[in-house]
């Protein structure tokens, strides 16, 4: 296996961007959080033309494999009719990908897919990794409208925000990475939503995922956040901060992803009020999705493809492995924050989440809607190019596995 990369906590937006840049501020309370940069607004036609016969491979392929295994010689035959054996794009040379991540269980795909070899396999020779790792969504979307991220691992509500505020233009969701694995997490004291007034609950960072899904819960339980007309304070603190407050008593709670959720109970002392899946049809949301800036999208499709593709192995090499990836998780959690988690911590989080290559779209356009609901976007967006899914299809179809569709 090849060595660990060189991982870079990520620093904020270079002075020359935000001197060039000025931080403009947009309808909703996100608004302070995002850099006002103007970019390419639309898919290149370019790319568009290279979708078409590829695309039309994978409707021919589903096609015929509706009608069972009969059919898997003709389905390899209209594969061949439709023209698209070109269903890779052409390599367009040297590049480096700035991609970002979090040091979250969530994010187990890229932190073992780093680890472990995959996706310095599929991105090949020609691709350059400079990994970078972040604390919550919107400071990924800061850093991808500056230009310093091509790709990212991160929650889909800072996935939505960064689409509505470069009023959908600048940013992609290409392939989801995990489902689950986040709860809000009381004091032992603390049994029902009721007693949450007046309290103080964290949440990783204003805007971000577990906010939206927090302050929506509050709000749908009779106990709104302070923004919302209540009483209850939310306080965006960074994971670790919130561990920290958490056991000292300077919170009440926290609505976190894992390791953060066990960490919570197992070393503050706290219970799992709301597991969040328990919120959603059939247990199944987006908590972690692949986001590429689309000027990167346009002007290398073949990375993307091979990016995606490492993804698709990632999440199929996880789920065949679960002792082995663990262990690269810990590792690359290792690497980043300089501690381990504790084995008992490790083993009670992984369970909680789901890895997945769906980004549950119908999931994330729920949590849009509730972002509009609670005020934080000033209108209820359109979410239809939010996702460009037909690279990922063409990487399913060329590993036998079913197409992703809303």
């Amino acid at each position: 296996m090849p060595g660990q990369l060189r991982l870079t906590p990520y620093e904020g937006v270079s002075s020359r961007v935000q001197r060039e840049h000025p931080t403009r501020l947009v309808p909703g309370h996100w608004g302070d959080l995002m850099p006002g940069i103007e970019v390419n607004r639309e898919v290149s036609a370019d790319l568009k033309k290279m979708l078409i016969p590829i695309s039309l491979m994978v409707i021919a392929s589903l096609a015929v494999s509706c009608g069972g295994d009969d059919h898997k010689e003709t389905t390899s035959a209209t594969t061949r009719a439709a023209g698209a054996s070109p269903n890779e794009f052409p390599d367009l040379g040297p590049v480096t990908l700035h991609l970002g991540y979090f040091a979250n269980v969530t994010h187990a795909v890229p932190l073992v897919g780093l680890n472990n070899g995959i996706f310095a396999q599929e991105l090949g020779a020609n691709v350059t990794i400079d990994p970078k790792t972040f604390n919550a969504g919107p400071d990924v979307i800061t850093a991808i409208f500056a230009g310093e991220l091509d790709a990212s691992y991160l929650g889909q509500s800072p996935a939505v925000n960064g689409y509505v505020q470069s009023d959908g233009h600048d940013v992609r969701i290409v392939s989801g990475a995990a489902s689950g694995g986040a709860a809000l997490v009381v004091k032992p004291e603390i049994t029902e939503p009721a007693q949450l007034s007046g309290k103080r609950i964290a949440s990783p960072q204003l805007g971000n995922t577990q906010d939206i899904a927090l302050r929506n819960w509050l709000k749908q339980n009779g106990v709104p956040a302070e923004e919302n007309g209540g009483d209850v304070k939310v306080i965006p603190t960074a994971n670790a901060d919130a561990l920290t407050a958490f056991k000292n008593g300077d919170l009440d709670g926290g609505w976190a992803p894992e390791p953060w959720a066990t960490r919570l109970v197992q070393e503050g002392g706290g219970h799992i009020l709301v597991d969040e899946k328990t919120l959603w049809p059939n247990g199944q949301f987006a908590t972690t999705v692949l986001i590429v800036r689309t000027n990167f999208l346009n002007d290398h499709p073949d990375t993307v493809q091979k990016l995606i593709s490492a993804n698709v192995k990632t999440v199929q090499w996880i789920k065949q492995h679960t002792e082995e990836a663990k262990t690269l998780v810990n590792q690359q959690i290792e690497a980043v924050t300089s501690k381990a988690l504790p084995k008992a911590v490790i083993d009670a989080a992984f369970p909680n989440v789901e890895f997945t290559y769906d980004p549950i779209q119908s999931s994330v356009e729920t949590a849009a809607k509730q972002a509009y609901d609670l005020g934080l976007l000033q209108d209820n967006p359109d979410l239809a190019d939010l996702f460009s899914l037909d690279i990922l299809n063409i990487v399913l179809a060329k590993q036998g596995l079913t197409a992703v569709s809303r």
